[in-house]
């Protein structure tokens, strides 16, 4: 009798940890939604984008480690990361530009067009993980440029982590041809993905 109530018990526990585990993801995916929406209200002046992603990390990031923080702790860390980030944000669209007159170069039957389109859209997908790597690995104080050098290092030393983020950024994109709201949600899963591939490459 006692065998059948201590495997009773222990059955009773084991439910608890997977209900405990199922509440705490669903958690952190409804927290992953809100900062989707706090990063994209953060890059409506479109050069703050890179300020947005690192407080939205930096707040995922808390999360994880079980610490307070909400809007205010986010928006103190975009503050800070404003004050020099939105001059990645004018590189970003800048590489955006060059990116889309190569394209246009490809249509225009420009002789190797199609190489040099190809290069410009593997080169800005390779800056955008790159400065995704360098949000999520944002701290208060920290030197944009000497991030965005590690963190291209780290996309070209870690491919299965920067295809991790490509993977993230196709869900983007194909959240908004079928519904622009549901891309700003997602937003905040790509925000998650790049610190945990941060994190995965930390531990290694």
């Amino acid at each position: 009798m006692t065998e059948v109530r201590a495997k009773a018990a222990a059955a009773q526990r084991a439910g608890e940890r997977r209900e405990s585990r199922f509440a705490e993801g669903f958690a952190l995916f409804a927290e992953c939604l809100l900062t989707g929406v706090w990063i994209a209200v953060a890059s409506l002046p479109l050069v703050t984008y890179p300020a947005a992603f690192a407080a939205g990390a930096r707040h995922l990031g808390r999360r994880l480690a079980h610490e307070r923080g909400g809007w205010r702790e986010f928006a103190a860390d975009f503050r800070s990361a404003v004050r020099r980030g939105w001059l990645v944000g004018v590189a970003g669209w800048a590489a955006l530009a060059a990116v889309w007159v190569d394209v246009h170069a490809v249509r225009s039957g420009l002789p190797g067009g199609p190489f040099v389109g190809a290069v410009g859209v593997f080169a800005l997908i390779g800056a955008t993980v790159a400065g995704l790597r360098a949000a999520a690995a944002w701290r208060p104080g920290a030197s944009w440029r000497a991030l965005l050098a590690r963190a291209g290092r780290r996309t070209v030393l870690d491919p299965a982590g920067s295809f991790l983020i490509v993977g993230g950024l196709a869900v983007v994109v194909c959240s908004a041809w079928f519904s622009a709201p549901l891309a700003v949600a997602v937003l905040g899963a790509v925000a998650a993905a790049a610190v945990a591939v941060e994190e995965r490459y930390r531990r290694r």
